[in-house]
């Protein structure tokens, strides 16, 4: 039987710490019931979220045969799916070890909790969810392009050129300031797993920020909140929440920095193949960020010269090595990122523009 989800957002319950939390009551209803004694205006969906069952779930993925399956994560794995309604949808699948399950279903009910009211272009969508007995899956649109790091690491077919790269940044960080601005459930999101790899892309290329099970809600009326434990990924960890435990909006903008210097070099966060003092990106290349004439050695070569101008690439280095500060109150906030972003998008188009009326008159 789909159980239901009761999620009790006042003043005692935001207060506590994130290991002390325990809202969760079970009830045998057809869906997830979310009460707010503060509420919020809802968020217009897309998609209201469907509940499916096991029966369901083999159906749209062949009982989960391997031609379907897109990938696997820390949560389980995504296979690709059919609806009986005909719509194609991502399906990820929750596949932990015993010692582990305490965790993936506090990361499935977030998830669901959370993107069950949220709306926003640079979001992926939550299409449903199946809770049939010990079975949890997840079902959201499918994402036709893949993720971000696929790309950048030539997994994928189309190369990415530079105003691509820049819309990809863009997209993402529009996606990052709409969980930060609390529009949604009345205070700010942290994603805190930001990475390459949850960026997915779609026939347009348009970004979508993906994978909600590590998101942590601010505590009313705070700036943090402190965390017994550090999550995320490594190579995308703040400095600061590393070392304290305290974890910001800011932290979001460092991981976002880091995708930033993957979109300008084509390289990994962490490289594991390379040698012990240059498999940090951040580390590798921050020092050379605001150095012009070292910065055009780790363009990636992948990039067409003829995609880019470096003015704009300077500019963008400039932003990346600020969301990079080891101090989070010197990184600028995504509504800055986004305004810099914008404006580093006209310069490149600009300075392309003129370049070719310059052949052309030549």
């Amino acid at each position: 039987m789909p159980f239901g989800l009761v999620s009790a957002w006042n003043k005692r319950w935001r207060s506590k710490s994130e290991d002390q939390l325990n809202p969760w009551i079970y009830k045998p209803v057809e869906y997830w019931q979310i009460e707010d004694q503060n509420p919020q205006p809802a968020a217009k969906r897309r998609h209201r979220s469907s509940v499916y069952t096991l029966k369901e779930m083999e159906a749209a993925t062949n009982s989960f045969s391997d031609d379907n399956l897109l990938g696997k994560g820390g949560f389980g794995r995504v296979y690709k799916g059919t609806l009986r309604s005909g719509e194609i949808v991502a399906i990820k699948k929750m596949d932990l070890p015993s010692f582990k399950e305490a965790e993936g279903e506090r990361e499935f009910r977030v998830e669901v909790n959370i993107l069950s009211r949220l709306d926003h272009p640079n979001l992926v969508s939550l299409i449903g969810y199946c809770a049939d007995g010990k079975h949890r899956f997840l079902v959201y649109e499918y994402m036709h392009k893949g993720n971000l790091q696929d790309h950048l690491n030539g997994i994928a077919e189309v190369k990415m050129d530079w105003p691509l790269r820049l819309k990809v940044a863009l997209g993402a960080a529009r996606g990052l300031a709409y969980l930060h601005s609390s529009s949604a459930v009345g205070i700010p999101i942290i994603h805190r797993d930001f990475k390459s790899t949850n960026i997915l892309l779609n026939t347009n290329y348009d970004a979508k920020i993906s994978d909600f099970g590590l998101a942590k809600l601010i505590p009313e009326g705070q700036q943090s909140c402190v965390t017994s434990r550090v999550l995320g990924t490594f190579g995308y960890f703040d400095p600061e929440y590393t070392l304290t435990g305290k974890l910001t909006l800011q932290s979001d903008v460092y991981a976002f920095g880091v995708v930033m210097l993957e979109l300008l070099t084509g390289r990994r966060a962490v490289d594991l193949t390379l040698g012990p003092n240059d498999q940090n990106l951040v580390l590798q290349v921050r020092h050379i960020l605001n150095d012009k004439k070292k910065l055009r050695k780790v363009i990636d070569p992948e990039i067409s010269r003829s995609s880019y101008t470096m003015e704009s690439i300077n500019m963008f280095a400039n932003l990346a090595s600020r969301c990079v500060r080891a101090d989070s109150s010197e990184r600028p906030s995504m509504v800055d990122c986004i305004k810099e972003l914008q404006l580093i998008l006209h310069t490149n188009t600009k300075g392309i523009s003129m370049t070719m009326h310059t052949f052309r008159m030549i």
